[in-house]
């Protein structure tokens, strides 16, 4: 098994990294680390994605001197998926980022502890 994972370096990488975010985002009490942790996680998911969409030898699926075959070129519906995925967990984040500002003015900290305890304060 581990003679695999070494055959596969970019998928090795790719599972490492989410791991860490996943540890990140389940362990961390702050906020920005939480965030940080699920940014770890898209990536490395993009990654996974990038790296099974490869073949080696083949070129970007862009037709060039009329080759049209299709086993010149990659597959284009990962890199289209990854694409997307970008522009998804931008926006994404950028509501976490908003939400947590808006949790940081009300309650004066980052910790998701503290801020669930003083919630249910304030529903009492």
């Amino acid at each position: 098994m581990f003679l695999h994972l070494l055959d596969n370096p970019h998928e090795t990488a790719a599972i490492i990294l989410f791991g860490i975010g996943f540890t990140s985002l389940m362990l961390q009490r702050n906020l920005i680390k939480k965030i940080i942790g699920f940014g770890m996680m898209d990536s490395a998911i993009y990654l996974f994605l990038a790296a099974k969409g490869y073949i080696t030898g083949r070129t970007a699926p862009i037709v060039v001197d009329g080759v049209t075959s299709v086993e010149k070129y990659i597959n284009p519906i990962p890199s289209g998926l990854v694409l997307t995925g970008i522009v998804v967990s931008v926006s994404v984040t950028s509501l976490m980022l908003a939400l947590t500002v808006r949790l940081y003015r009300r309650y004066h900290t980052l910790d998701i502890d503290v801020i669930t305890s003083l919630a249910r304060k304030e529903e009492n």
